[in-house]
């Protein structure tokens, strides 16, 4: 937020207990200490979601008051070494405490900031009692977010969750999509529609009909070649705006292993690239936002590209 973030988005689980946390996924093996602590030896479990055998420690089976004796650690320390400083520092935050973190720096920095939320795997919760929508909704009404003009998007991979959100609240919804694969919801029913077919012309006709933009990979609107490298923008920012739908691609990152190939500098991996030509050339493809990783470098990026001067960029 200090590095000039419209919004910040966090991806919602469950507790064992219903309450709402921030993690991008339920199993936290990689992002948190839990394998540290003897006490919860025997919580390591394997279990399918989403299709998916994997094992570890789930949010689903703590207590919320035992999550919070846990504390986060970076899931990549190879890639980014910097942030291991952080290591055991912090808890795994509550989503009201997300929202509360965001109050506040909005009256430190004299500016609104948006909550951009994503519900993780909603068939698989719902399947185990948990579902996410009408605590999300509630939690969000506690803070006077659940209403028109709020600045909160609520965004899933799953088209069944957002359909029944559609029903709950007036707050705007993204359909989320990938360069491959299908909505796991879909899968659940037998229903053959993939990713692909929800962002062809009549694809995005349905999604029009419940959400109000599309999450897709960067990849779908900027495609690279077999050498790993981008051309010409796709023509899914013009189908999506033909059908009123906002586009707001995930997700940008500095380091050149997730780059193109012709944004990369040098031979290191883990080394920054040129994200900064990178952004512009997907701004350049008509996007209405998008996400990163590295929130200063995709500000920086757009001032440019919008022309701002450092002034005004500082100031904004």
């Amino acid at each position: 937020m200090q590095l000039g973030a419209d919004y910040v988005e966090p991806d919602l689980v469950p507790t064992k207990d219903g309450v709402l946390v921030a993690r991008h996924e339920n199993d936290i093996t990689g992002t948190t200490d839990v394998a540290d602590h003897p006490e919860f030896a025997s919580r390591k479990t394997t279990k399918t979601v989403d299709g998916k055998k994997i094992t570890g420690w789930f949010t689903e089976d703590f207590t919320l008051a035992e999550l919070k004796t846990l504390r986060a650690k970076e899931r990549l320390p190879q890639v980014r070494p910097g942030n291991t400083r952080y290591d055991g520092r912090f808890q795994v935050p509550t989503l009201d405490e997300v929202l509360d973190l965001v109050a506040k720096e909005q009256k430190v920095l004299h500016r609104r900031i948006g909550v951009y939320i994503e519900t993780k795997h909603p068939t698989y919760f719902a399947s185990i009692g948990l579902p996410l929508e009408k605590p999300l909704l509630r939690t969000l009404a506690r803070h006077g977010l659940d209403r028109k003009g709020a600045k909160v998007f609520l965004q899933s991979f799953e088209t069944t969750n957002l359909r029944r959100l559609d029903r709950l609240t007036d707050l705007p919804l993204i359909q989320l999509t990938d360069k491959s694969g299908a909505p796991y919801d879909l899968v659940a029913e037998g229903d053959p529609r993939t990713y692909a077919d929800l962002t062809s012309a009549q694809g995005l006709k349905d999604v029009a009909t419940y959400a109000d933009g599309i999450g897709p990979n960067v990849d779908q609107v900027l495609p690279r070649d077999a050498a790993g490298a981008t051309g010409t923008p796709s023509s899914l920012v013009g189908l999506a705006h033909a059908r009123g739908l906002l586009v707001h691609p995930f997700t940008v990152r500095d380091e050149n292993q997730f780059l193109p190939t012709n944004y990369r500098t040098g031979t290191d991996p883990n080394a920054k690239g040129d994200v900064h030509d990178y952004v512009v050339a997907i701004l350049d493809a008509g996007v209405d936002g998008l996400f990163g990783d590295y929130t200063d470098s995709l500000v920086d990026a757009r001032a440019d590209w919008l022309g701002e001067s450092p002034a005004v960029r500082d100031a904004a």
